[in-house]
């Protein structure tokens, strides 16, 4: 879907909610609820002095992405996966700021618990943006979607001191293209009878699954907005864009999406990695990071009661080119060791010299943490309760409480950290 920053504010304005009043809401049980800039709304509700200036948070080094950046600053046209040095030539007044993801986090777990006291059909996109089913609390609540949309902005305002958009409608996919279409701190109600005309008007960029060269194809064809997608017969979108996309997009541009509020889904993986500020060769360097990673995606599966299967590495070196490489034990684990030894043999046996700029660690199939034992020469017994005390030891007195040995020393500079996931309930 296209940045809903990019799509066309005046078609769907009869769809605002202004001054307490809102369009019908009655069958609109879906709501998407996205916070407005939210890494550089946090840095700003804690340093007020830069509310008038443009924010952008992300690697601050010649490296770095931009993560986020607030409405000043996307003014002079930054945005989001921007390289952080093409944001200092379009906005060289900026304050650029590192990310604080562990505040970011606490937010996130925060405002979830204000979606969570609504409804129990919560399903978290991001730290930032979550789905909500409605449906079975407008009775006990006594309300409308419209009005928990609205008590939403208004208790995260409250109880946070950042704002956030909210999207109501029939569906998740009008739901969340309302919700961007309403930002900064606003709220769209799409009724259910008008959703094709509050989608008809739209470009074709606004339909989930369009990207740059779906949305070319369509122009090529003369089909520009969503109506044109909605009336074209079916047939004729299979031969332009194969039987999946065409049924996917056509249904949507009709105004249909049968997708429910997954309250929870089971974690496909769990990893961390690190983009160097600068290129490394030293295969000790290396190693020593898979350590570092290795000990906080193993740290990150026990916290959540979890063992993993399959051990990843990712490897990008100097010229981009990005390679993985994995290897599945006989039993699940849920060791640093373990994992570490393995990291390092795939690191060693199919990985070819060279300059890298990033290297990463990543568990896959998971499961939940109970059986299994190592199996590479040396007895598990010790090495998980040692861990289990370090863990507790980190959690009290801050992530440098206790680390091996190997990590004591000074770190390679880093462009970049990995965002972590929403917490779940």
């Amino acid at each position: 879907m296209g940045r809903s920053g990019d799509l066309p504010r005046g078609l769907v304005e009869r769809f605002k909610a202004r001054d307490g009043e809102w369009p019908d809401d009655t069958g609109c049980p879906m709501l998407h609820a996205d916070m407005d800039a939210f890494y550089a709304s946090v840095e700003i509700r804690r340093r007020p002095e830069l509310r008038d200036r443009p924010v952008i948070v992300g690697g601050v080094g010649a490296r770095g992405v931009v993560s986020a950046a607030n409405y000043i600053a996307r003014t002079f046209g930054v945005r989001s996966a921007m390289p952080t040095g093409q944001a200092r030539r379009l906005c060289p007044q900026a304050v650029f700021l590192p990310p604080s993801f562990d505040l970011y986090q606490e937010v996130s777990t925060g405002v979830l618990a204000i979606f969570r006291d609504l409804t129990p059909l919560v399903e978290p996109l991001s730290l930032d943006e979550a789905f909500l089913d409605v449906s079975g609390s407008l009775r006990r609540l006594r309300t409308t979607p419209a009005a928990l949309g609205a008590e939403i902005r208004r208790r995260v305002q409250e109880e946070f001191g950042i704002t956030c958009s909210v999207g109501v409608g029939p569906t998740k996919f009008v739901a969340k293209l309302a919700s961007g279409l309403a930002k900064p701190d606003g709220m769209l109600v799409v009724p259910r009878d008008q959703v094709t005309e509050f989608l008809h008007p739209l470009p074709v960029s606004a339909l989930w699954g369009v990207g740059k060269k779906t949305a070319e194809r369509l122009f090529d064809v003369g089909l520009e907005a969503v109506s044109d997608v909605a009336a074209t017969p079916l047939p004729r979108l299979k031969r332009m864009l194969g039987v999946a996309l065409a049924e996917h997009l056509h249904a949507l541009a009709n105004g249909h999406d049968s997708r429910a509020v997954v309250a929870e889904t089971a974690e496909k993986s769990v990893g961390a990695e690190e983009t160097f500020e600068t290129d490394h060769w030293d295969r000790d360097l290396l190693k020593r990071e898979l350590l570092r990673l290795s000990e906080r995606t193993v740290a990150t599966l026990r916290a959540r009661g979890l063992r993993g299967r399959t051990v990843s590495i990712k490897v990008r070196y100097a010229d981009f080119t990005t390679i993985t490489r994995s290897r599945t034990l006989p039993v699940p684990t849920d060791v640093t060791r373990e994992v570490y030894q393995t990291a390092c043999k795939l690191l060693d046996e199919q990985t070819p010299p060279g300059a890298v700029r990033l290297i990463g660690v990543r568990m896959e199939q998971l499961g939940q943490g109970e059986g299994g034992q190592l199996l590479l020469d040396t007895p598990e017994q010790g090495w998980r309760e040692a861990e289990q005390a370090a863990d507790k030891a980190r959690s009290k007195f801050g992530t440098a409480a206790v680390r091996p040995a190997a990590l004591l020393g000074a770190r390679p500079e880093r462009a970049g950290a990995t965002e972590p996931k929403p917490a779940k309930s």
